[in-house]
């Protein structure tokens, strides 16, 4: 069993930033990957970006590449995802989730099968 935890969300300006954190506990050295999710109000969700656990490798949508920036420190069994220049858009509830699976850059939600309660983030004009 794996559990996850995501903080940091809040509001901000457009063009602002924000840093959610993922804090991974229980059988943390099952995780092969994991990513970062977000739905807003009457959509689905959606993938944003995701990590290879063991070397690194990073996987963006093409939303939202240039402007976040997903890592993680092992050591701490938590993941990251820097926000920067941040759109209305970009409000949703944003997810956490990891992944026993070698899924390679995938950022189908179905690759995944455990989930974080979700962080709210909004983005005013």
């Amino acid at each position: 069993q794996v559990q996850l935890v995501e903080s940091g969300g809040g509001s901000v300006q457009a063009g602002g930033s924000l840093r959610l954190s993922c804090a991974a506990s229980g059988d943390t050295n099952s995780i092969e990957y994991m990513g970062w999710f977000r739905q807003a109000p009457g959509k689905e969700r959606e993938g944003v970006a995701a990590i290879d656990i063991g070397d690194g490798k990073t996987y963006y949508d093409g939303s939202v590449k240039g402007r976040f920036t997903i890592s993680r420190d092992n050591a701490k069994n938590t993941v990251y995802l820097e926000m920067d220049s941040l759109d209305p858009e970009d409000t949703a509830i944003y997810y956490c989730a990891a992944t026993p699976r070698w899924v390679d850059s995938s950022l189908d939600q179905y690759d995944y099968n455990h989930w974080g309660q979700g962080t709210q983030v909004t983005v005013s004009s």
